[in-house]
């Protein structure tokens, strides 16, 4: 499977690349044209998505009155950082359904207590976050078949 920072990495900067963690191409089309309206280019977005924002922080925190300037403004900015949020959000859902698959998948071999001590989380917590482990881990066998 191919990540979005692979992608990135291996310099795919068109804008279904790019933007591939939004699910949704109307999501996609919109925040396109919302990019292109700004005189946002796609490289630009890819390097935030790269560095995670990295650079965007650097600049506010200099303090600089023009800091906002090289990403193309203001306007640019709360774009870009919008779009490292919701890249951030996907990697969280991405990771949290991993982990609860994982815990799932644990629970059977291992007593919640026991799973618990290893993660550092109270034995409740196991629970929770394994629930829906094996749902989903049957929705990835079905998908991918």
């Amino acid at each position: 499977m191919t990540t979005v920072a692979e992608l990135l990495d291996h310099g795919l900067s068109d804008w279904s690349h790019v933007l591939a963690h939004r699910a949704d191409e109307a999501v996609i089309d919109a925040v396109r044209a919302r990019f292109m309206g700004a005189g946002v280019p796609v490289e630009l977005v890819a390097d935030t998505l790269r560095d995670g924002g990295a650079a965007l922080h650097q600049a506010v925190a200099s303090e600089r009155s023009d800091w906002a300037t090289p990403f193309g403004g203001l306007l640019a900015v709360a774009l870009l950082t919008a779009e490292v949020a919701a890249y951030c959000s996907h990697l969280v859902a991405r990771a949290s359904a991993v982990r609860s698959v994982a815990v799932d998948s644990l629970l059977e071999d291992f007593s919640a207590v026991a799973v618990a001590s290893e993660l550092g989380v109270s034995r409740q917590k196991v629970y929770e976050i394994g629930r829906g482990g094996a749902k989903l881990r049957d929705a990835l066998r079905q998908a991918n078949r």
